[in-house]
């Protein structure tokens, strides 16, 4: 069966193959110039007893931003019948939430396009009530998006369903053939943009979200600005440029994101290029910081940090660092800086989000902020603080 998982080298060109990006529907707009337009495809996204959650931060990532889907719904009976956006952030987004599948395609005039498997659970498997709702969603005629470790278009039973049903599969993370992944190679020492990776303290903990909402501000600052993706969720999202790391051997890491960094300054030659984080570089569970560092060769680092989490995800047994045990790490293992901390505020009041970040201001000596409770502006400030030339430059379109 077809499932789109061939893949090329991406030192000259944007993501490709079973990770790329959706093609989108061509239609024309309604002006006398009759130019193509594209329609993203239409997405359900199913999260089960997870929305709002951990384990759910994917689905909490597409219906906050996505440009590869038009998101329709989600599916989780915990919230049946609730906006996701209040759900989430307390802001309705009016994309509605669902018991099942059954319920959110007979809300739909048509079956829509897609199921995204919208969950990261620990284990990086299909349940076996998922699997039920994956093989549903292939009978209704619906494709299917998955970032999980097992790759659905390897299993006979939903590939034969899919192939049936003349549908396609895209898993996230089913990287490229190791023989077309490149090795760093030093390329992106000549990449002109300022280079400024996002870094945790923890997994699942807001670096993408605080990346996109700094791309956004940036571009529309004028600062024009390319967010290149390193998970399953900002690919989904539709990340132009990225690679799933942890779904890449290690020997190849570096260089395959600095290829797609490389690929990503000579296509669109931004002014700056923000690179996703993924794990914490202090966390022993994970290698990802060190190869976002090594392969990124940041210029600057932004951290983010959750205060009220006590300890790592999915682990009970190791305590959280500090903010400032972890930018001691990062600047001794990498030649950069760390100019800022944006806070995770699960679990905080307003009251101690202000406290919070008034007195990591003044314990750091570093600019603070919330991506998401918090004006976009103080996120903006915290850049244009540590490099004023960025507003010096004439103004370029934002992207």
């Amino acid at each position: 069966m077809e499932t789109k998982s061939e893949a090329v080298n991406t030192i000259r060109r944007p993501v490709r193959g079973a990770q790329a990006p959706p093609k989108a529907h061509s239609e024309r707009t309604r002006s006398t110039s009759f130019r193509q337009v594209t329609t993203p495809p239409s997405a359900v996204v199913y999260c089960e007893g997870n929305f709002a959650q951990i384990d759910g931060k994917t689905a909490n990532g597409l219906v906050r931003h996505s440009e590869a889907y038009r998101i329709l719904s989600v599916i989780d009976s915990t919230y049946s019948g609730k906006d996701s956006g209040s759900v989430l952030d307390d802001a309705i987004n009016h994309i509605p939430i669902f018991a099942d599948l059954d319920a959110t395609v007979a809300h739909q005039a048509v079956v829509p396009d897609t199921l995204i498997y919208g969950m990261a659970p620990s284990t990086g498997r299909l349940s076996a009530v998922d699997r039920g709702v994956v093989l549903q969603a292939i009978e209704f005629g619906m494709n299917i998006v998955s970032g999980l470790h097992e790759y659905l278009s390897d299993d006979h039973e939903i590939a034969t369903a899919a192939s049936e049903r003349n549908v396609t599969i895209r898993d996230i993370r089913k990287p490229k053939p190791s023989k077309d992944m490149r090795l760093l190679d030093g390329s992106v020492a000549g990449v002109k943009a300022l280079r400024i990776a996002v870094l945790g303290t923890d997994c699942a903990i807001g670096k993408r979200t605080t990346a996109t909402v700094l791309a956004r501000v940036l571009n529309a600052k004028g600062i024009k600005t390319v967010l290149v993706g390193t998970g399953q969720t900002g690919l989904m999202q539709g990340a132009k440029y990225g690679v799933a790391m942890d779904a890449v051997p290690p020997q190849f890491c570096c260089g395959e994101l600095e290829g797609a960094i490389v690929a990503a300054s000579e296509a669109e030659q931004p002014d700056v290029i923000l690179i996703e984080g993924q794990g914490a570089l202090s966390h022993p569970a994970f290698c990802t910081s060190a190869f976002i560092l090594r392969g990124s060769q940041p210029d600057a680092v932004i951290l983010q940090h959750a205060p009220k989490r006590a300890h790592r995800c999915d682990f009970p047994n190791l305590p959280m660092p500090t903010p400032s045990s972890e930018i001691a790490l990062i600047e001794a293992f990498a030649d950069t800086k760390v100019i800022g901390v944006t806070l995770n505020h699960e679990g905080m009041s307003e009251d101690e989000i202000t406290a919070t970040i008034a007195g990591q201001s003044l314990k750091l000596g570093l600019p603070v902020t919330d991506a998401l409770a918090r004006p976009v502006a103080h996120l903006l400030a915290m850049v244009v603080a540590a490099y004023p030339a960025l507003t010096q430059r004439p103004a370029t379109a934002a992207i």
